[in-house]
């Protein structure tokens, strides 16, 4: 059953599509009408799409897999960062480099620079280089945590992405199509949900319905990782009392010699 009320979607705007003249036609099904030049999506349907999609994000995270949030748009990025943060996912909210997927061996040697640009600071060795030189290093390290800052401690690819407007975001949904990796995302009436694996109909643009549904994914994410399966240890198990321990195989125990009789 759906968690997230019609009545929820409703007060945040997430009914409000693009103007008619501005619609993909493969996304018909989940409008629901046209008032004043502008497309209503189906919020019972938006419902029901967010639903499927927590429960794919819920058991992706407890089968120990990642969620990379992305959403560059204004109307996005202060949701992305906060939502992505809250549950411990990655994100990526200011420009998507190209190759983040598709070239990600390179973007990790990026990474690598920028963590040893951090320790060096931390270690106090931009104080010995010559002042011009140093505030150069910082500003590189400000630079590069904007562009990787949200993906610093991706040391794989991601399992799936979750996205914010994929018209805007067309790179990151190529390359993501192109590793096989699944797309959750925001459809609104101009996007093509055909190419997004679990589209969840609603309007993009809107701060606070935006905001709803990243928070919808975080809670998805936290749940999931309230259910990961902890990694299997055998343990020895407990001897009954008087109970003698079972040699273990391949191990030699010390042999003892029973009393023999006097002749």
């Amino acid at each position: 059953m759906p968690d997230t009320t019609i009545k929820e979607l409703l007060e945040a705007g997430a009914h409000f599509g693009h103007q008619t003249s501005r619609w993909d036609p493969r996304m018909k099904k989940y409008i629901f009408t046209k008032r004043n030049g502008i497309h209503i999506i189906d919020l019972e349907r938006t419902s029901v799409m967010l639903s499927k999609a927590k429960d794919f994000v819920r058991q992706l995270v407890a089968d120990g897999g990642t969620l990379l949030f992305v959403g560059t748009k204004k109307q996005a990025q202060e949701a992305i960062e906060a939502e992505a943060r809250r549950c411990g996912m990655p994100y990526v909210n200011q420009r998507w480099i190209g190759g983040i997927l598709t070239n990600f061996t390179t973007i990790q040697d990026r990474i690598d620079y920028l963590v040893r640009l951090e320790d060096q600071r931390v270690r106090g060795e931009f104080t010995r280089l010559p002042k011009k030189e140093a505030l150069k290093l910082e500003e590189e390290i400000v630079r590069l945590n904007r562009q990787l800052g949200g993906i610093k401690e991706m040391t794989r690819l991601p399992t799936a992405l979750f996205i914010i407007d994929t018209v805007k975001e067309k790179i990151a949904l190529a390359e993501a199509k192109r590793m096989g990796i699944p797309i959750v995302a925001v459809a609104d009436t101009n996007s093509n949900p055909n190419e997004i694996d679990y589209p969840v109909p609603a309007n993009d643009d809107a701060i606070r319905a935006v905001k709803l549904v990243c928070s919808k994914m975080a809670d998805a994410v936290s749940e999931g990782k309230a259910i990961l399966t902890p990694p299997i240890t055998e343990k020895e198990p407990e001897l009954a009392a008087g109970e003698a321990a079972i040699p273990s195989a391949g191990v030699a125990q010390p042999v003892t010699s029973a009393p023999q009789g006097q002749g």
